[in-house]
């Protein structure tokens, strides 16, 4: 059986006739807890595009806790350097990740300059289950990105974007609804 190929078409973010919009950025920008470490559960439209405060840093860390559909295809969290066309990424894309339920994988890439490199796409195991929560944390170090997902280390990407405080915004879309952001 062949591997299945990642789609490399740039309008890729248009998953199921879904658009970007900016309701969505306008959506987690009013919903701000009173103090930074308060922590609360929200509502955030899927598809996503958000701000990174400051950019990525060595030592920072993303969080998305969501909930996958119960009749889920695919979808994807991007880490980009600003914010792209409504349908289109921009030219610098520093981590992918698309996680696809039919061929239970997580493919990642990154797009520097406009061209995408090679997909990896090796995982010890698939840690995403229809109907079910997870928790991703993306942790920014030196050289890479390391991804977890429920606590368990899923793997780790190497930076092909080397200006780390570039990387200003977080993109999610597909078959998930997402609960809470930090």
């Amino acid at each position: 059986m062949a591997d299945p190929a990642p789609v490399d078409e740039r309008r890729k973010w248009n998953v199921r006739g879904s658009e970007w919009d900016h309701q969505a950025t306008m959506v987690a920008s009013t919903q701000r807890p009173s103090s930074p470490n308060e922590d609360y559960p929200r509502n955030l439209a899927v598809p996503f595009k958000g701000h990174i405060e400051g950019g990525m840093r060595t030592g920072k860390k993303l969080i998305v806790v969501g909930v996958v559909n119960s009749r889920p295809d695919r979808f994807y969290i991007g880490l980009t350097c600003g914010y792209g066309a409504s349908q289109e990424p921009p030219a610098d894309v520093a981590l992918e990740l698309a996680v696809r339920f039919k061929e239970r994988q997580v493919f990642r890439r990154a797009c520097v300059s406009g061209t995408w490199g090679e997909t990896e796409k090796a995982i010890q195991y698939f840690p995403f289950i229809r109907d079910q929560p997870f928790k991703i944390e993306i942790s920014c170090e030196q050289s890479r990105f390391r991804v977890f997902v429920d606590g368990q280390q899923l793997f780790d990407f190497r930076h092909r974007v080397l200006a780390l405080e570039d990387i200003n915004t977080l993109w999610i879309t597909g078959s998930l609804r997402i609960t809470k952001l930090g």
